[in-house]
C-alpha cells in the first residue's frame, strides 16, 4: 500500500519514511481519523513528489489533503535550485492563485437577516457565476496585458476598490516578475470577458457572520466581533490559469528528456529551476496570479455595490486575501543555512508567523491571517500563522475543509434540490445557476472543518482567531 511504513510522530503528525526513489521523507498532519480516511493516492503522490530532484525535507500534506493532479491537494514542497531543484507546473496546478479573501462590515447579523433574501438576489445579479459565465468587462489586448502585469493594483487604479485594500492582499496585490508575453493568446482569449466572475466548481461568494471569537486579542486587532457580518470570496484565475497551466506543462514535458528528467508521473511536469522553461512558466504563472488577484478585486467592488444598495452608508473592509495555488521563491533555513527555495503550495496557504520579515505591517505581532473556507453551509475559520510553521512546513497551513469524496461520488449520493432545501431550512439563502453543482459541493462531500482546523492548531501551524457561519451563498 502507498501508506506503508507511515509512523506517528506525535498526536497530529505522521511520517512517511524514505523508500524506493524518495529523496526525503514526507510528513502528514491530521487527526488519526483524518489520516486513516485519506485515499492511498495521497500517499502515492507524496512519494512521487519526494522523489523529484532537489527536493528539501520535508514534503508535507495538510489535514485537508486529498488526491489531486500530480501533487496532492493540500501539499507543500520546496526545491533547492542550488541542488538541481525543479519548478513544477503540475505542482501548482490548473487554477493558479485560486484563493480566498474575506471582507468585514460594520453590520450585525440582526441588521442583515431581514434583508437576507434580497441581499442574496442582489449579489447573484451583480456577480456573474457559473461555468463560462461572462462578466461585464471585456478587456482590450492592451488592458489584458496591463491587468496581467498589475493584478489588484491595476484593478484599484481602474476604479475597482480602494487603495487601502492593497495593504491587505498578499504581495500588495501584485506579483512582481509577471510576463504577459509568456501567456498564450488562447489563454488570454479565455479570459477576455471573464474578469470579475466566480466560475463554477467549489468557487463561491458567501455572506457570513462571526459566530465565535476564539482569540479575543487577535480578533480585536483584526477588527472582528461576535455577530459581525462579512463576505468571503473564493475564486481564481479562471480559464486563463487553466490554459496557462496546460501550455506550460506540455512545454515542460517536451523538454524533460533534454534535461535528463525521468518523472514518476507525467502529471509532475517540471523543469530545472534555472531553465528557460521554468523562467517562462514563472512569468506566466505570476501573470495568471495577477489575473486572480484582479478578479477578486473586481468581485469585491461588486459586493460593495450590492451592500450599498441595501444598506446605505455601510462599509465592507478587506480583512485579507490569500492565494493557495502558487510557487514562490522564498528564503528558508535548511540545515542551519538560509537558502532560496522554490516553495510550491497546492491547496495550501502561507502562514507567516508574528516575527516573519515578510509579514505585512498591518499584522505585526499577530501573524498572517489564514482563511480556511468550509464546505457550503458549514463553518469557515480565520486563523493566524505561527513562527513554528517555518520549520514544520515552510510557513504554511491548510486552505479549506478538503474533499472527502470525488465530485462523481458526491453526485451519486447528493441531489442538488435536496441540498438547496436543506440549507434553506437552516436559514441559508443559496443562489446557483446549476443544481447539479450543488450536489457536487454538498457539505457531506467534504471533510469536517473543525477536525481540520483543530489539527492545524494542535500541530502548531496556525492559531484560531474566529469561526464564521454562512447566511447566504452564491454558487456557479
Amino acid at each position: 500500500m502507498a501508506r506503508q511504513g507511515l509512523t506517528r510522530r506525535d498526536a497530529f503528525s505522521w511520517e512517511l519514511p524514505r523508500t524506493g526513489t524518495m529523496r526525503v521523507p514526507a510528513r502528514v498532519f491530521g487527526s488519526p481519523a483524518a489520516v486513516a480516511a485519506m485515499e492511498d493516492g495521497v500517499f502515492a503522490q507524496l512519494r512521487n513528489v519526494a522523489s523529484l530532484p532537489g527536493v528539501v525535507s520535508p514534503v508535507t500534506a495538510m489535514p485537508d489533503a486529498h488526491a489531486g493532479y500530480g501533487f496532492p491537494i493540500g501539499c507543500v514542497a520546496a526545491f533547492d535550485p542550488g541542488e538541481g531543484g525543479v519548478v513544477s507546473a503540475g505542482g501548482v496546478g490548473f487554477d493558479i492563485a485560486c484563493g480566498v479573501r474575506t471582507l468585514v462590515s460594520d453590520l450585525d447579523k440582526e441588521d442583515v437577516e431581514p434583508l437576507r433574501e434580497a441581499l442574496a438576489d442582489a449579489l447573484f445579479a451583480l456577480v456573474p457565476a457559473g461555468l463560462g459565465a461572462p462578466g461585464n468587462l471585456r478587456l482590450s489586448a492592451r488592458d489584458m496585458d496591463a491587468m496581467l502585469a498589475g493584478g489588484a493594483v491595476w484593478a484599484v487604479e481602474a476604479g475597482f476598490g480602494e487603495k487601502e485594500d492593497l495593504a491587505r492582499i498578499e504581495d500588495g496585490g501584485r506579483l512582481a516578475g509577471a510576463d504577459p508575453d509568456a501567456v498564450s493568446p488562447r489563454a488570454k482569449e479565455r479570459q477576455r470577458d471573464a474578469l470579475g466572475t466566480l466560475g463554477s466548481g467549489n468557487h463561491y461568494l458567501e455572506v457570513q457572520y462571526v459566530e465565535e471569537v476564539r482569540d479575543a486579542r487577535v480578533a480585536t486587532a483584526l477588527g472582528l466581533r461576535p455577530g459581525q457580518v462579512g463576505v468571503s470570496v473564493h475564486c481564481g484565475s479562471r480559464g486563463l490559469g487553466h490554459q496557462t497551466a496546460t501550455d506550460h506543462m506540455e512545454a515542460m514535458l517536451r523538454a524533460a528528456s533534454k534535461h535528463g528528467l525521468i518523472l514518476p508521473d507525467r502529471e509532475l511536469a517540471c523543469a530545472p529551476a534555472d531553465s528557460d522553461e521554468t523562467r517562462r512558466y514563472l512569468g506566466a504563472m505570476r501573470a495568471a496570479a495577477n489575473c486572480a488577484l484582479a478578479g477578486r478585486q473586481v468581485v469585491t467592488h461588486l459586493c460593495r455595490e450590492a451592500f450599498a444598495g441595501l444598506f446605505p452608508g455601510s462599509r465592507l473592509r478587506l480583512l485579507y486575501d490569500v492565494s493557495h495555488n502558487l510557487c514562490r521563491a522564498e528564503r528558508h533555513m535548511v540545515g542551519g543555512r538560509e537558502k532560496t527555495l522554490f516553495v510550491h503550495r497546492k491547496g495550501a496557504t502561507r502562514a507567516l508567523g508574528p516575527s516573519h520579515p515578510d509579514l505585512p505591517a498591518a499584522f505585526a505581532g499577530l501573524g498572517q491571517p489564514v482563511i480556511v473556507g468550509g464546505s457550503m453551509g458549514t463553518a469557515s475559520a480565520i486563523l493566524t500563522g505561527t513562527d513554528a510553521a517555518e520549520a514544520l512546513a515552510f510557513s504554511s497551513a491548510c486552505h479549506g475543509a478538503g474533499r472527502a469524496m470525488s465530485r462523481k461520488q458526491a453526485l451519486k449520493r447528493f441531489k442538488g434540490r435536496d441540498v438547496l432545501d436543506s440549507l434553506a431550512a437552516r436559514g441559508i439563502s443559496v443562489r446557483a445557476h446549476d443544481l447539479r453543482g450543488l450536489g457536487e459541493e454538498a457539505p457531506g462531500a467534504y471533510k469536517d472543518i473543525e477536525d481540520v482546523t483543530a489539527a492545524v492548531h494542535a500541530s502548531g501551524l496556525a492559531m484560531p482567531a474566529a469561526r464564521l457561519r454562512p447566511l447566504a451563498c452564491i454558487k456557479g
